[in-house]
């Protein structure tokens, strides 16, 4: 990891609208745990459904859908990410340097707001809290792998992502039983009822694979990403 690149994309992650972006989503899972606390009580069910469809199944990709492709899609499209390349920091280090900038912010207003949310409703009732916050800390960091790879690969990052986290993750991993396997939300979701006792919160995908596969989606996405980076030093290729 290169500090002064990490550095120079915190400032231009956080300088930008995405930083309104960003903090919309977590902002209105918490304002609606609160509404819900306020007029209907604790209520683990409602925690759950509210935990699972949108922290998980809409905020949670969205995040890492911003953070991913905002930390390098943007200078690939406008070419100053040839100057970036032209210093002597190794292309892995650049990727993994951006990948660790878009894990934690997607950490940040993720998985902490995911907590403070669900905390808000049912405080530490079943560790649904816990087990939901470690779901999107662990499904965000491959989000974040995967967009960032997105940007790397292609120039039309966003539109990607979008279809991607709407088709894939929305629709087929959501309601076809043999895709759920191979989607981040089934595997954060898996990670969140083996942490949580709730009887409201099943999963079909086991811990072992889902831990398992997030590894080797975020470490081959940024294996990935880093030789991409190498092609795109030698050819000037934007």
């Amino acid at each position: 990891m290169n500090a002064v690149v990490a550095d120079i994309t915190y400032r231009a992650m956080l300088g930008r609208k995405r930083i309104w972006l960003l903090a919309l989503l977590p902002a209105a899972l918490i304002g609606m745990a609160a509404l819900l606390r306020l007029i209907g009580g604790p209520d683990e069910h409602t925690a759950v459904i509210l935990m699972e469809k949108f922290s998980i199944g809409t905020m949670l990709p969205l995040l890492g859908l911003i953070a991913g492709t905002g930390v390098i899609a943007p200078e690939i499209e406008d070419g100053t990410i040839i100057h970036l390349l032209a210093k002597p920091i190794s292309r892995p280090v650049i990727a993994l340097t951006k990948f660790v900038v878009a894990a934690s912010l997607v950490a940040v207003f993720g998985a902490l707001s995911t907590f403070i949310a669900a905390f808000l409703l049912i405080r530490d009732e079943s560790g649904v809290a816990y087990g939901f916050a470690l779901g999107a800390l662990l499904g965000g960091v491959a989000y974040a792998a995967v967009f960032m790879l997105v940007g790397v690969i292609t120039r039309h990052a966003v539109t990607v992502g979008v279809i991607y986290a709407l088709v894939w993750e929305g629709l087929v991993g959501g309601y076809v039983p043999g895709a759920r396997t191979f989607s981040i939300q089934q595997w954060a979701t898996s990670i969140a009822d083996r942490i949580s006792s709730s009887p409201f919160l099943t999963s079909d995908v086991s811990l072992g694979f889902a831990v398992s596969a997030v590894v080797v989606v975020t470490v081959g996405s940024l294996v990935w990403a880093g030789q991409r980076l190498r092609s795109l030093s030698l050819t000037g290729d934007e």
